[in-house]
């Protein structure tokens, strides 16, 4: 089970593009004029297109450098964190549930990287519910769909058991989820609690489409109807 987060498990406002700002000219001198749209895209991709739209060259070092700034400073201000944003409705009775089950993994597929993912989940207590060592971040490609496949090949590293396309399902909120799922090889639970709306995941080629989290049954049901045998 592979869970995006932001949107989709919690909602936190405004934070990004001030750290963004604040490492953007520490590191280069430059100012943040126009932030890289954000929505279902890897952190690697984010500052590809940060960097590019002011000017800059895209080395390899300085993605990098600017990642590991940004990873720091939303740990430096984790305490900002649960007071400008939430826990989408239903979300932690999901991930209670699921984790109770002893046939299920949960780990994550989000754009984030793994220290801004921790940050943001443990902010809200949602860490322990998911396995971190699992999932695939937003350093770890450029694109959204190759991280399905590391995120199997990570879990069956770790638990012996082999995670195939049947048996992955990954939940989202964006039409780059669900292109994730569908060319990475996972099952797709779309939830329309960002700016996709409910037809749009459908078209997109959701297996399953749910307005939220709200309704627990209702949600635990999808993900294990698309997951059984």
């Amino acid at each position: 089970m592979l869970w995006d987060v932001d949107h989709t498990l919690v909602s936190i406002k405004g934070l990004t593009r001030e750290i963004y700002g604040g490492v953007l000219l520490s590191l280069t001198g430059v100012e943040l004029a126009t932030m890289a749209v954000m929505g279902g895209r890897t952190e690697r991709a984010i500052i590809t297109d940060v960097l590019r739209v002011h000017g800059l060259e895209v080395d390899a070092e300085l993605v990098e450098a600017v990642a590991e700034a940004v990873s720091r400073e939303y740990v430096v201000r984790s305490a900002e964190i649960a007071g400008r944003g939430f826990v989408r409705e239903g979300a932690r009775e999901v991930l209670g549930v699921l984790a109770g089950r002893g046939d299920v993994v949960q780990s994550l597929l989000t754009g984030n990287t793994e220290a801004i993912a921790r940050t943001k989940l443990g902010a809200f207590g949602l860490a322990e519910f998911v396995d971190f060592s699992v999932g695939a971040y937003g350093m770890d490609d450029l694109d959204r769909p190759p991280l399905v496949k590391l995120a199997r090949e990570r879990a069956a590293a770790k638990y012996g058991e082999m995670f195939d396309e049947e048996s992955t399902v990954l939940i989202g909120d964006t039409l780059d989820d669900v292109r994730a799922g569908r060319e990475g090889g996972a099952r797709v639970v779309g939830v329309a609690t960002g700016t996709s709306t409910v037809d749009e995941l459908k078209r997109a080629g959701a297996d399953h489409v749910l307005a939220d989290l709200s309704d627990t049954a209702t949600t635990v049901r999808a993900v294990l109807d698309l997951s059984g045998p």
